[in-house]
């Protein structure tokens, strides 16, 4: 029995987009593991050698500088240098904030580990869900754009009037939404709506970052007598 041309072009175009979304999954994976690795070895010789925060402002300006970059040669092979200079960036600074937590708190090693735990353990779970149910979150698109941006400027409002208390209400939201974004970008690879793994892993590594300083705050406050 002849079966439809359509039907097996639509079949066809079914295949590919799911390989090239898994290529994408896995792509994105591989770089995420890599920049994961380096940042936590900047961290380590951060932590280590004692070295300095370089301040809220300049880490800020160099942040941003970097994620300009990322997206402007984000279809190169000079965005993967991109990648791991923004990462290695954000390592070195993870390095002082741990040892802070490390000196200012009793248990300080136990809050880190928590921290830790608690964020390799969700985003494991998370991107196991958004890649086993087959599930479209893009509908979260615009929510978590709103209140990441609505987070950032009450943190930094946080941060310039001192305002302890909505640091950690802050903190509080940013667990929640880089939750969301974990759960957003996987499910944008997986329905095959994001094909860059580049941008892709910035998004996740970000979301990381963010979610583990987030506990941080969070764990060293209710630990902290």
């Amino acid at each position: 029995m002849e079966r439809d041309p359509i039907v097996l072009q639509s079949q066809s175009a079914i295949r590919e987009s799911a390989l090239a979304g898994n290529k994408v999954l896995r792509n994105t994976y591989l770089l995420l593991s890599a920049t994961l690795a380096f940042s936590a070895l900047i961290a380590g010789i951060a932590l280590t050698f004692h070295l300095p925060y370089p301040g809220l402002v300049p880490t800020l300006v160099v942040y941003f500088g970097l994620l300009y970059g990322v997206h402007k040669t984000a279809n190169s092979a000079a965005g993967i240098a991109f990648v791991f200079a923004l990462t290695g960036f954000l390592g070195y600074t993870l390095g002082p904030i741990i040892s802070l937590y490390l000196k200012a708190i009793p248990n300080g090693h136990s809050v880190v580990m928590n921290a830790f735990g608690i964020t390799a353990v969700a985003f494991v779970g998370l991107s196991a869900y958004a890649v086993r149910s087959g599930r479209s979150f893009s509908f979260m698109g615009g929510f978590l754009f709103v209140g990441i941006l609505t987070a950032f400027l009450l943190g930094l409002g946080a941060v310039f009037f001192s305002m302890p208390a909505l640091s950690l209400a802050v903190s509080g939201m940013f667990v929640m939404l880089m939750a969301g974004l974990i759960l957003y970008q996987t499910g944008e690879i997986v329905h095959g709506r994001e094909t860059n793994y580049i941008l892709a892993t910035v998004t996740l590594y970000v979301s990381i970052f963010n979610l583990f300083t987030s506990l941080l705050q969070l764990l060293g406050f209710a630990s902290d007598d």
